[in-house]
């Protein structure tokens, strides 16, 4: 597939590791060929090991000069804990991509960035660019409580307005993203665009809100994947009459047209292979997880 890069025989090697909050961290990966190529919006498959899970992770930032991505992920199952305990200067296997579409950026006028807990990071680069094309940035990021809210001063560097929200009101509005969408469209702002990623229920809700005022809205959907070039078809989604593949499709799609209650059917089909894949590792003997992907 044009566009993907698999660096043969370099090797992928983190450069700086941060912990942005329990559990979530950002890798700054060593990957000049990638790196000259993404675009916001696009995403990458990484793998730890020869018989590693392949985990699909949206672009949070590039440097083309430094040649550089950069990642960032929540610990949530056995391999993202895995990749969780790598240090600087240790490596990854693969690191394959960019991946995707990407963003459709031009000068729309004002656009809404809303992201939502994880969902931040690859919000980040998609407002970056729409800033830089000349539009009214206004960005929307919301967590459960203010200590697990990632990326705050870099979202207010590339917006004109930046809303918190934080489900325990530790921080900002308390409620949802939401709340401040639909106080920007009472109060008669005109919305070229809405762009949403985070929760699949909270882009569902997005969607909802915008729906009956026509805005257009877009959301990145990040199924399981196996592969990420269109062959599995584990990442198929319903938008509008159309089965489409996130990975080649997408991940970006028209708000209005996803099928949410089928995505999210989808979703928990694979929750008791995950169990079981993390039940294995736990009881694997020594080194880190060996299991197959599921």
């Amino acid at each position: 597939m044009l566009g993907i890069n698999k660096e043969c025989d370099d090797v992928y090697k983190i450069l700086v590791k941060k912990e942005l909050a329990p559990s979530v961290k950002l890798f700054e990966m060593e990957a000049p060929r990638i790196a000259k190529k993404a675009q916001p919006g696009q995403f990458v498959i990484v793998r730890l090991d020869e018989e590693g899970e392949r985990i699909p992770l949206t672009i949070a930032d590039f440097n083309r000069e430094k040649g550089t991505v950069t990642i960032i992920f929540q610990e949530v199952g056995a391999s993202t804990k895995e990749m969780g305990r790598l240090n600087e200067g240790d490596s990854l296997l693969d690191l394959v991509g960019p991946l995707g579409k990407e963003t459709h950026i031009e000068n729309f006028g004002t656009v809404v960035c809303v992201g939502g807990g994880i969902g931040i990071a690859p919000v980040y680069p998609i407002a970056r660019g729409m800033k830089q094309a000349g539009n009214e940035v206004i960005s929307i990021i919301g967590a459960r409580n203010k200590d697990i809210l990632i990326l705050e001063e870099e979202m207010a560097a590339v917006s004109d307005q930046l809303h918190i929200t934080t489900d325990d009101g530790s921080k900002g509005y308390q409620g949802f993203v939401t709340q401040p969408l639909q106080k920007l469209i009472d109060e008669g702002v005109k919305l070229a665009l809405v762009v949403a990623i985070g929760p699949v229920v909270m882009m569902r809700s997005v969607a909802e809100v915008t729906r009956p005022y026509g805005i257009p809205t877009v959301v990145s959907l990040n199924p399981i994947m196996v592969d990420g070039t269109g062959m599995c078809g584990g990442c198929r989604v319903q938008v509008g009459d159309e089965s489409r593949f996130a990975c080649v499709d997408g991940p970006e799609f028209d708000a209005h047209k996803v099928d949410f209650a089928g995505l999210i059917a989808r979703q928990r089909m694979y929750i008791p292979h995950e169990k079981n894949h993390e039940h294995h590792c736990a009881n694997k003997q020594g080194g880190g997880c060996k299991c197959h992907s599921h």
